[in-house]
């Protein structure tokens, strides 16, 4: 099935709302916390309103899953959800770090088939339909052929190396990397930009939707660690498993290493 005016939408949706996010990043917002450690801004919101607006507008029979509007749990009921991050990465643009996106993602019966990650600050989309591969902007890409996890670069959160959530695999890669959004991270291991991703701490549908399938569709996976993939729009949107992202090979070697650590 071709996807051509699902994407349409999508990449539309995604740069509207990091137009929004590039203004308030270059003028300033407001922001303030919703929980410990969890800011929201007033560019968040903006760019939320906006991209359901966008999405309503041509799809109104879809149901749309946000971050900041989760909507009522007839979604649960639907076949066709968006699920939508408005800005992936709040810490990093609130600290004036380049490594935000707005993620935007069309599941159907669970299945990512539409997804675009746009990163307003460099100006770079990544998208992908299920079945047409993964572009950066206009250009074709895949993840990494590294075939040896010593010789791999792990780009992960920066939260999680400083709290040495990685000491366990100490001297197993070439690189550890931190990255700010995890959606950027996916777009960032589909585009071959980083040999795996790496998390050990809880996520939510929206911040992985799109970019697992731009990994799916650059010819890598994106599993827990014990090898499964996420069916999406859940009635709970936690994802509380570790997640990895990249060549199947590769993980494969990270997860025989760690069955050899239990």
């Amino acid at each position: 099935m071709s996807y051509e005016a699902e994407l349409s939408i999508a990449l539309e949706a995604a740069r509207e709302g990091g137009a929004i996010l590039r203004r308030h990043y270059e003028q300033g917002t407001e922001s303030w916390e919703k929980s410990a450690d969890n800011p929201v801004t007033l560019a968040d919101l903006e760019a939320d309103k906006a991209i359901a607006s966008c999405i309503g507008a041509a799809f109104p029979e879809d149901a749309i899953l946000s971050e900041e509007t989760i909507r009522e749990d007839s979604r649960l009921e639907k076949s066709r959800v968006w699920i939508v991050d408005p800005m992936d990465g709040t810490k990093e643009f609130t600290r004036r770090i380049p490594e935000f996106a707005v993620s935007v993602a069309l599941t159907e019966d669970g299945e990512p088939v539409v997804g675009a990650i746009h990163n307003p600050a460099t100006d770079v989309t990544v998208w992908a339909t299920r079945g047409g591969g993964t572009f950066r902007d206009d250009r074709r890409v895949s993840v990494s052929s590294c075939e040896q996890l010593s010789d791999a670069v792990v780009i992960a959160s920066r939260t999680e190396i400083s709290r040495n959530q990685f000491a366990p695999y100490e001297g197993w890669f070439q690189e550890l990397r931190p990255v700010g959004s995890i959606a950027w991270k996916l777009a960032c291991v589909a585009c071959g930009e980083g040999h795996l991703n790496i998390s050990v701490a809880p996520k939510n549908e929206w911040d992985v939707c799109a970019g697992d399938l731009l990994v799916r569709e650059a010819g890598g996976i994106y599993v827990d660690f014990e090898g499964e993939t996420r069916r999406y729009n859940q009635a709970d949107t936690l994802i509380d498993k570790g997640m990895a992202a990249g060549p199947r090979a590769l993980l494969e070697q990270f997860f025989r290493r760690q069955r050899e650590l239990a």
